[in-house]
C-alpha cells in the first residue's frame, strides 16, 4: 500500500508540472516504475496472484511449444550454436516445460543456450529458482537488444499484451491523443488532447480512417517488430502468442486486471496489471518491413491441434489417477475451446521467419 501511495504520488506531481500525461506513459509508471511498479515489485502470476498464463495451465504448453523450437531449429538447417530466447519468461514454467520436453531432442539441447528477457527482478528471482536444474545454460538480459547476435528462436507469449499502447480518439478535425489528468475532485480521469496529432491519418489503414468520430484506435511503437524482425531475417525464427485482433481497428481495449478480477486501470496504480489487445497485423507489417517472412496469425486452438497436444493430454491421462485426469481435462479444454472461458480462440498465433527457411511447423498451408 505504501509503494501504491508513492506511485500514485509521483503520477500526480508530474501531472501538475507538466499537464495531462498520454495513456501510455501512466501505464509505463504503473507497470515498471524502477522502484514501484507492478511488474517491478510482485509475482503476479497463478492462483494467489492475478492473473494465469497459459504456461500455468499445464505443463503441455511449455512442452509443447518446447518440441515446436526443436523442429525450427531443424528447419533452421540445425545451427550448432543457436540461442532460445523467451521475451517475459513469467516464472520459468514455459522454459522449464519445454526444456524437460527437449530430452527426446539432445543435439538440440546440446546447441541451445537459454535467454531469458525480463525487466522485474522480483520474477527474474523466480525463474533463477524454477530453473536451478534445468539442464542448460540460461543467461538474463534487461532487453532483447542485449541477446548476442546469431542464429535465434524467439518465444513471446503474453508478452506484447503488456507493451504500454497509446490510445487515439477521432474527433471532427482529426485524431486527438488520449490522455490521463486529475479532476478537481483528485481523482485521474481520462481526457484528449486540445490539438489533434498533424498527419496522423496517414498511417493509418483505410478502414481506420474511416471510422466514426468519438472512434478509439491503438498503436504501439514499432521497434520490439523491428528488432525481431531483423533477428530472425538472418537464420531465425519468433513464434508470438497474445490475444489480440487479426487486422488493425478501432476499439478500446485497455484493460486492469487484480486478483483474477477485471478492475479500474485509473484506481491503485501499480498495484494492478494493465494491458490491451495486440494488432497482430501491424506488428506483422512492421517486421516485415525489416525482411522477415510472416506467417498466420492462427488460432490458438488450431496452433495446438496441430502440434498434437490432443495426443499429449491422452498420454498424460494414460497414467494419471483420477483427480488428475479431471486436472488434465480442464487444461486441456482451457487452452482450446473457443468458448468464453476458452483461450482457444481469443489468444491468437504468429510466427516471423527468415524467408529461406519456409513456414515454421504448425503454419504449412
Amino acid at each position: 500500500m505504501e509503494a501504491q501511495a508513492s506511485l500514485e504520488s509521483e503520477i500526480r506531481r508530474l501531472i501538475a508540472v507538466v499537464g495531462p500525461i498520454p495513456v501510455a506513459q501512466y501505464a509505463a509508471l504503473c507497470l515498471t516504475h524502477p522502484a514501484h511498479g507492478y511488474y517491478v515489485t510482485r509475482d503476479p502470476l497463478g492462483a494467489a496472484g492475478d492473473f494465469i498464463t497459459a504456461p500455468e495451465v499445464s505443463q503441455m504448453f511449455g512442452e509443447l511449444i518446447g518440441l515446436w523450437s526443436a523442429a525450427a531449429w531443424k528447419a533452421m538447417g540445425s545451427p550448432e550454436n543457436v540461442r532460445l530466447v523467451e521475451l517475459g519468461p513469467g516464472r520459468g514454467t514455459l522454459m522449464r516445460d519445454a526444456l524437460r520436453a527437449l530430452h527426446v531432442t539432445p543435439a538440440f539441447r546440446k546447441a541451445l543456450v537459454v535467454h531469458l528477457v525480463e525487466v522485474s527482478p522480483a520474477l527474474e528471482r523466480v525463474q533463477r529458482e524454477t530453473l536451478v536444474n534445468a539442464g542448460a545454460i540460461v543467461q538474463w538480459h534487461r532487453d532483447l537488444s542485449e541477446v548476442p547476435a546469431g542464429p535465434v528462436i524467439i518465444i513471446a507469449n503474453e508478452f506484447i499484451d503488456a507493451i504500454p499502447v497509446h490510445q487515439m480518439v477521432k474527433q471532427e478535425d482529426g485524431w486527438h491523443e488520449r490522455v490521463v489528468g486529475v479532476t478537481a475532485a483528485g481523482n485521474f480521469t481520462f481526457g484528449v488532447r486540445p490539438e489533434p496529432v498533424p498527419h496522423f491519418e496517414r498511417v493509418l489503414p483505410k478502414s481506420v480512417r474511416e471510422a466514426p468520430a468519438g472512434s478509439i484506435f491503438e498503436w504501439r511503437p514499432d521497434n520490439l517488430a523491428f528488432e525481431i524482425g531483423r533477428r530472425v531475417r538472418d537464420k531465425g525464427v519468433a513464434l508470438m502468442i497474445d490475444y489480440g485482433h487479426t487486422e488493425s481497428e478501432v476499439g478500446d481495449t485497455l484493460q486492469a486486471v487484480g486478483q483474477h478480477a477485471f478492475a479500474d486501470p485509473l484506481i491503485a496504480p501499480g498495484a494492478v496489471d494493465i494491458t490491451a489487445h495486440v494488432d497482430f497485423q501491424a506488428f506483422g507489417a512492421a517486421a516485415e518491413s525489416m525482411g522477415a517472412a510472416i506467417y498466420g496469425p492462427i488460432e490458438q486452438g488450431d496452433f495446438l491441434a496441430r502440434l498434437g497436444i490432443e495426443a499429449r493430454a491422452q498420454a498424460l491421462k494414460a497414467t494419471a489417477l483420477p483427480a488428475k485426469k479431471t486436472e488434465i481435462e480442464a487444461a486441456y479444454a482451457r487452452l482450446t475451446q473457443r468458448g468464453r472461458t476458452g483461450m482457444g480462440r481469443l489468444f491468437k498465433v504468429m510466427a516471423l521467419a527468415d524467408p529461406a527457411i519456409g513456414p515454421p511447423p504448425a503454419f504449412a498451408n
